[in-house]
C-alpha cells in the first residue's frame, strides 16, 4: 500500500520540481506529475509563499524595533535606577 504524504511534504516536492532539483530518472516521476497537477488545482503557487515570507519578515522586524525602544530609552537603563532602596531617603 502506498505511503500517505502530508500537505507540506507534497509542497516541498513541488518546490523541488520547480527548482529542478529532482533528478529526471527517479522512479517517482508519475507520482510527482500527478502531485503537481493536484497541487496546481488546489491553487498553490510559490508566489503565495514568497509574499507570506516577506510579510512575516516585515512583522518580525517591526516587533524587534518595538522591543528595542524600551531598551534604548534612558529611563529604563540601569544607570538611572536607584542602586539600593535602603539608601534612598524617599523610600524610608
Amino acid at each position: 500500500m502506498p505511503k500517505k504524504f502530508g500537505r507540506d511534504a507534497k509542497y516541498r516536492v513541488v518546490c523541488l520540481v520547480e527548482d529542478r532539483f529532482l533528478p529526471e530518472n527517479l522512479s517517482m516521476r508519475k507520482h510527482v506529475r500527478q502531485l503537481m497537477q493536484q497541487v496546481r488545482r488546489d491553487g498553490y503557487t510559490r508566489e503565495h509563499l514568497v509574499a507570506e515570507v516577506a510579510k512575516l519578515s516585515r512583522v518580525n522586524q517591526e516587533l524587534r524595533d518595538t522591543n528595542e525602544l524600551p531598551r534604548a530609552t534612558p529611563a529604563f537603563s540601569h544607570r538611572n535606577s536607584p542602586r539600593s532602596v535602603e539608601n534612598d531617603l524617599v523610600h524610608r
